[in-house]
């Protein structure tokens, strides 16, 4: 049904106002809400030191642990039966040392648990300085 006749439809058009005005307001908000970031430099020249490395390791335990799970304590190897076991070679290594540090060397595929039984191991020895070891990456 047809009420208007004689007038045919008129074709839509877009009005381009609306969408102007919303893309000013989007446009406004991005500039008002981006940060603009400086970098800056500081020229450092780090000192060097020609003194060779120290040999000696006082008051050190190194406990490896590779990705099968078998343990070294300064690098001889231990037979892990449970913590408790483990506690003790730890505490046999530490012998005359006076609260020495624990260094965790372990595999990158080495289980969680392993390094967990490790960390028990020494506080049941009363060990509570350790640390772990990391490979710096190579460039």
């Amino acid at each position: 049904m047809n009420f208007r006749k004689g007038q045919g439809r008129e074709d839509p058009e877009i009005n381009l106002i609306p969408f102007i005005d919303v893309l000013l307001v989007i446009l406004i908000f991005l500039m008002v809400t981006t940060t603009y970031s400086r970098f800056t430099e500081l020229q450092i020249t780090l000192p060097t030191a020609d003194a060779e490395k120290a040999q000696d390791k006082p008051n050190q335990i190194d406990i490896g642990i590779d990705s099968q799970g078998h343990y070294k304590v300064n690098n001889q190897p231990v037979s892990f039966l449970d913590t408790a076991t483990l506690a003790e070679d730890l505490k046999k290594a530490s012998g005359e040392m006076r609260d020495p540090v624990v260094i965790i060397n372990a595999d990158r595929a080495t289980t969680h648990q392993s390094v967990i039984d490790v960390l028990e191991a020494a506080r049941i020895a009363g060990l509570a300085k350790v640390t772990f070891a990391a490979q710096a990456s190579a460039k």
